[in-house]
């Protein structure tokens, strides 16, 4: 039973077996429900329990006829349509599902094939994105894959298009893909048994998937999880959330987001709730916001997980519609700022839930539970989870941390991942965690500090990642590539507020001689010399000096904070108050920009929409934007 008394199933050994019990217990109930337009969002299609069951078996049978062995990866790519998450759970049951985000470039796509050893791709079709398909279908023959399997739009009627199943030639004149199987998944599947699994159920202790933690860097990490992990991080869910039989829950994260897979995936599943997935784009589709409100009265939605981008976005978006019965808006992935908890809670009456986690701990650790919201606070550890703050000495030795002490923040139970998976050509063990689990204690690189009620805090990211629309992008793979340009001597890469994705990225560089630097030179550099596009910065700033701390490192929050400070200043003059400054500080780990000089109703209207805390009045101590960031320094 959930904290609420309602049914959540027992903890099975497998994601498949999951998805048994539930199609015993509920066969009728609706699982999903796939919109395939937004537009028209009265319109979708229905999956019961024991229909993707069914199907699940079947892609599963259909992939063991293709050579795919309990060990084997399956890599998946597209956007969200509902054969894609049925495939994503065959592949789990097949083999290990290895979902990869479509943005990613064809480089990017191929090293995480070869890191995954996967040999099957299932991919977006030429109806749903023709530019992706054409460059997937040559990144697997250059790959050597030995099967791509399309899939089609949700509610397509009609012939498919043909697919192009020709090979290529190397520079040498070699045939490339020569014995690709290049088909749909739905023709592959048709004929195939829907009541037995051929290959048998696996086991709780064997891998699941394979997620990659961000992709933007030279040298991709993927996270293994197997189905234990998955499970004991679903079913945590699904027991704090309370969600009944039939309840309506909203999936618009992608599917290769972890959350994606888990928070609306998986965890709904224990209950037998009802999956809405509102357009391949999800969340990222504008057009979406216009009908979003009237989706969550029509499909009688009660929890929602979202990027607080989203959260902030809705908070100016008129409520048109009955949404009462709304009560579980879950937000993740990023770090909430208090003005958009704020701001969404006076607009719709809701409180935002906030959730902590991270792809090394499967997906969610900690949640708020409705009743139990605290200020700062994402909550407690959800159940067989612990977690504590240590501090972390000069020769590695670990400390716990008092209680409200803050320190590095670390994660034990069922949900901490296998560990990452190893470079093939390196040899060793499939995947490792070397240095990074001790003694079954995941080291998550963020500081925080855990209260004496269990109450989880955080303070800041040790590892610096900037987190664009939930993608991590490391900042060294930007400073990397600037210090490379003979004209720049040093760098440093922050996150800058964004009103679409929350965070893109912005650099600051010092000059190797005296002059100016050419920004939309150094903007040409970068995006020649960084492959993904995401990773590439949006601005340039030229400064006399990275700001540093007392022992010589950079000190990123005083660059973070110009950032925003910067961002907020061309909003305001943009919107006819060029007269108005910006200053921005970090309060009590969180970044507050203060502007004065205008009038705050014109302030709080040229910065709505920002995930940032933004206030009007006197801010003597704080710094203007484009000061010198270099008074920033800490020790």
């Amino acid at each position: 039973m959930s904290a609420q008394g309602a049914p959540v199933l027992r903890q099975p050994s497998s994601t498949y077996e999951l998805l048994l019990d539930a199609a015993t217990a509920w066969p009728d109930g609706i699982a999903s429900q796939w919109i395939p337009e937004p537009a028209d969002h009265t319109r979708c299609l229905s999956w019961t329990y024991a229909e993707l069951a069914g199907t699940v078996t079947r892609i599963a049978n259909a992939l063991t006829t293709l050579g795919v062995r309990r060990q084997d990866a399956v890599t998946l790519c597209g956007v969200n349509t509902s054969t894609l998450y049925a495939a994503t759970l065959a592949a789990q049951a097949a083999g290990i599902a290895a979902p990869v985000n479509p943005a990613l470039s064809g480089e990017r796509i191929a090293e995480l094939i070869r890191r995954t050893g996967s040999r099957v791709l299932i991919a977006a079709g030429p109806e749903l994105d023709p530019q992706l398909w054409q460059r997937l279908l040559g990144v697997a023959r250059q790959a050597g894959m030995t099967a791509v399997l399309a899939l089609r739009p949700d509610g397509v009627h009609g012939d498919p298009l043909a697919l192009d199943a020709g090979g290529d030639v190397t520079a040498d004149g070699t045939p490339v893909g020569r014995g690709l199987l290049v088909a749909y998944l739905d023709d592959l599947i048709a004929g195939q048994p829907a009541g037995h699994l051929v290959a048998g159920w696996p086991a709780a202790a064997e891998l699941a998937a394979f997620v990659h933690t961000g992709g933007t860097t030279g040298a991709p990490k993927v996270a293994a999880h197997t189905h234990a992990n998955q499970l004991a991080c679903g079913r945590g869910i699904a027991l704090c959330s309370g969600l009944a039989s039939g309840e309506g829950v909203l999936g618009g994260l992608p599917l290769f987001h972890v959350n994606a897979l888990i928070v609306t995936g998986i965890a709904p599943v224990f209950s037998g709730a009802r999956v809405v997935w509102p357009g391949p784009a999800g969340y990222r589709d504008k057009a979406l916001y216009t009908r979003f409100w009237q989706v969550i009265e029509h499909y009688r939605i009660a929890a929602m997980s979202a990027v607080p981008t989203v959260y902030a976005t809705l908070a100016q978006v008129p409520v048109d519609a009955d949404i009462s019965s709304l009560r579980l808006p879950i937000a993740g992935a990023a770090p909430l700022p208090s003005s958009v908890r704020e701001a969404f809670a006076l607009h719709t009456g809701r409180r935002l839930l906030e959730g902590y986690g991270l792809t090394e701990a499967t997906c969610a650790t900690t949640w708020t539970r409705p009743g139990e919201e605290r200020p700062g606070s994402v909550g407690r550890a959800l159940p067989e989870q612990q977690v504590k703050a240590v501090r972390i000495g000069e020769d590695g030795s670990w400390a716990d941390c008092a209680p409200g002490e803050t320190g590095v923040l670390a994660i034990s139970g069922p949900a901490v991942f296998a560990g990452y998976v190893t470079d093939p050509r390196l040899g060793g063990p499939r995947v490792s965690t070397d240095g990074f689990v001790r003694d079954g204690w995941l080291d998550t690189g963020d500081l925080g500090h855990v209260d004496a009620d269990g109450f989880v805090f955080l303070t800041g990211r040790a590892k610096d990642l900037i987190i664009r629309g939930g993608h991590n992008i490391d900042p060294k793979a930007i400073e990397d590539a600037l210090l490379a340009h003979p004209a720049v001597a040093a760098a440093a890469a922050v996150g800058r507020p964004d009103r679409h994705s929350g965070e893109v990225p912005v650099a600051y560089v010092v000059p190797a001689a005296p002059g100016r630097l050419d920004e939309a030179d150094l903007l040409a550099w970068a995006a020649d010399a960084i492959d993904e596009a995401a990773a590439r910065p949006k601005h340039i700033y030229q400064v006399d000096a990275i700001p540093l701390t007392a022992v010589g490192k950079q000190f990123k929050p005083a660059l973070a904070a110009d950032a925003a400070a910067r961002a907020v200043t061309e909003e305001l003059a943009a919107a006819g108050l060029p007269d108005a400054r910006a200053t921005a500080a970090h309060e009590d780990g969180q970044l507050v920009v203060t502007v004065t000089g205008a009038d705050p109703a014109r302030v709080r209207a040229a910065a709505a929409g920002f995930a940032l805390t933004v206030r009007c009045g006197p801010s003597p101590a704080l710094r203007p934007a484009g000061s010198d960031p270099q008074k920033g320094t800490r020790s």
